[in-house]
């Protein structure tokens, strides 16, 4: 049977915006033009692979100032997810398997008492 954990609603949470802040990251970066400056679109048979690019427009002020502060927050929380008190009473593979068991908490945020 699988080891369960009783990771603190805060550390869960933290995990959570983690997931959220790296999916609307990944979702802006896909959108965005392929070079953050204009340039010319290009192609390329000499490697292993064709590679093509159509030309870019770059990227806003206002999209680069999104992107980093979606960085600035992905790294904010990865911090405090990897440093968090928690960590200090797993030791040894229990540790491994609950950082393992946390990234794949999806949605399992407990609902404050407070609530």
């Amino acid at each position: 049977m699988a080891a369960t954990y009783d990771f603190p609603s805060d550390l869960l949470a933290g995990q959570e915006e983690l997931h959220q802040v790296r999916t609307e990251l990944s979702a802006l970066l896909k959108r965005l033009p392929w070079s953050v400056e204009p340039l010319d679109g290009f192609s390329d048979d000499n490697g292993w692979r064709k590679v093509e690019r159509p030309a870019s427009p770059g990227w806003t002020e206002d999209e680069q100032a999104e992107v980093e502060k979606l960085r600035q927050r992905e790294h904010e929380l990865a911090v405090f997810v990897s440093t968090h008190r928690y960590w200090a009473a797993v030791t040894g593979s229990d540790r491994i398997h609950a950082r393992s068991r946390l990234k794949h908490s999806h949605g399992d945020v407990p609902e404050s008492e407070d609530d």
